[in-house]
């Protein structure tokens, strides 16, 4: 799992080519993260990038928007000479998705060139930066075609984006499409939120650590809470999202990796396998929803005008190409249970949505409380209950909260927190979360992707609510305010269970 810290090795030669390579995705992450990756000195020298879209244009034309996105995305002095080293790699091809004879010929004839001019066997691994319904259609027509086969020694792996399918169904056909024409060890289902330090230094923070394993349990947790919120709206991506909402977009995929690595057994070592078999383990265990459960147990929202940053902002329905009588939620959250020996009676609060009082990503370990009957004659009116909590984003960190004597005459206690934040111990890093996992794949390393049998484990949970919620419309939306902490009824879900969600300040 932790290849690129051990080994401190470059990637094996090989070609990316991304579809979609003139899309927001591209510009923003993959390319700043392979300009990442070589300024870390992780990119082999016999490297090069094809990019493929439906605009046509040369090469040369490619070259100079890529260098203008760099120079915006990639910090705010990029090394000029890595960039001069990216541009002699990248090229350029276009045409449509569906003709699989020209598009996909230029494709083969380019790579053949790309090849020999770089010195580069012919390793090739594809990035599907498109939309998930082209997934299945794009990947035939590279089978088809012959740019998907493995030989002489050489490989090929795909790389897919979330979202994964849209329901159950969907999840189960498009794994079946791809397993058709594919090796499960040839796909890599991606969730950039894995390729977060934080989010990679669970397993060490929980197995690295003899004081914290003892404990991870439910003899002395009470319960977990994961947030994952967003201050911005839906900005451009009003269309996708709104045939999507918050409960297909984050919790099927983000949220239960979170859940999976807070909540897995030790895994017998860090191989890719031995990992996700504990991962699964906890996704099979998590209980069905029944549609009284999607009733009482989930939550949706959906956000009204607001104000952020002293700002006004519009409603969800206001946004642009989203529909004024929509019914797609912006707020999602789920009380889940964990039917196994470790974490039997201890819930598992989520929640996600867009317009929230801040972005933060977190992880809240919440521990019981300690007996009282030491304290009963003294001034303490209550006592500190401790917490672990895991920050994400935007502070990557751990904190560790506990109660603490105040100083003087009379035993008073008061409420302390111990902070451990990566850039005060590691220095910055500039990362868009997609380094480790393209590095990742390249070495053929499937850790921190998803599984088949993982995503459709996931939509198995989630698909009975999407069904409630599609039998039955949301009558009050919009029920919550851009800029607050999301519906009350999210609230509801804790109190009724006597506790609260830990929300940051904004």
């Amino acid at each position: 799992m932790f290849s690129m810290a051990e080994t401190n090795k470059t990637a094996d030669p090989c070609v990316m080519v991304i579809f979609g390579a003139t899309g927001d995705l591209t510009k923003r992450k993959l390319f700043p993260a392979l300009y990442n990756l070589a300024k870390d000195g992780h990119l082999p020298d016999n490297f090069a990038i094809v990019g493929v879209g439906r605009q046509e244009m040369l090469s040369d034309e490619f070259r100079d928007q890529m260098i203008a996105n760099l120079k915006e995305f990639a910090g705010s002095q990029p090394d000029e000479e890595k960039i001069e080293w990216f541009c002699s790699r990248t090229y350029y091809t276009g045409g449509d998705f569906d003709d699989d004879k020209k598009l996909f010929k230029d494709i083969k004839d380019m790579l053949r060139d790309v090849c020999a001019a770089n010195n580069i066997p012919e390793n090739y691994f594809y990035y599907m930066a498109i939309p998930p319904d082209l997934f299945a259609n794009v990947t035939q027509k590279i089978v088809k075609n012959g740019l998907g086969k493995e030989e002489n020694g050489n490989w090929r792996r795909f790389i897919f984006e979330k979202p994964f399918g849209r329901d159950l169904e969907s999840a189960k056909k498009l794994n079946a499409d791809l397993l058709k024409i594919l090796k499960e060890r040839q796909i890599y289902r991606i969730d950039h939120y894995l390729g977060k330090e934080t989010v990679q230094n669970i397993l060490v923070f929980r197995f690295g650590n003899s004081i914290f394993e003892p404990i991870w349990n439910r003899n002395y947790i009470d319960h977990v809470q994961i947030t994952v919120a967003e201050k911005l709206g839906v900005e451009l991506r009003g269309g996708y999202y709104d045939s999507a909402g918050a409960l297909r977009d984050m919790i099927p995929n983000h949220i239960f990796q979170l859940v999976t690595l807070t909540a897995m057994e030790p895994p017998v070592s860090f191989e890719a396998d031995a990992v996700r078999d504990e991962q699964a383990k906890i996704l099979a265990a998590i209980q069905p929803f029944s549609p009284e459960d999607a009733l009482h147990n989930a939550v949706r929202g959906q956000y009204g005008a607001g104000t952020v940053n002293d700002k006004p902002v519009p409603a969800y329905r206001d946004e642009e190409k989203v529909s004024k009588t929509s019914n797609t939620e912006t707020f999602a959250a789920l009380k889940l249970s964990i039917d196994n020996w470790r974490w039997a009676d201890v819930p598992f609060y989520v929640r996600t949505g867009k317009r929230l009082a801040t972005k933060h990503s977190s992880i809240v370990i919440q521990f019981k409380k300690a007996p009282f009957v030491l304290f009963r004659d003294t001034p303490v009116e209550r006592l500190t209950t401790n917490r672990i909590e895991i920050h994400i984003q935007p502070d990557e960190g751990i904190t560790l909260h506990f109660g603490a004597k105040i100083p003087g005459p009379i035993v008073k206690m008061g409420p302390v927190d111990m902070d451990f934040n990566y850039v005060d111990h590691f220095g910055e890093q500039l990362s868009t979360g997609y380094e480790r996992l393209l590095f990742d794949c390249m070495i053929g390393d499937a850790t921190l992707f998803q599984r088949a049998d993982m995503v459709e484990a996931s939509w198995r949970i989630v698909t009975p609510i999407l069904d409630v919620w599609k039998a039955i419309p949301a009558r009050d939306f919009p029920n919550y305010a851009a800029g607050d902490w999301g519906p009350t009824e999210a609230d509801a879900i804790l109190k009724q269970d006597g506790r609260t969600w830990k929300n940051t300040a904004v």
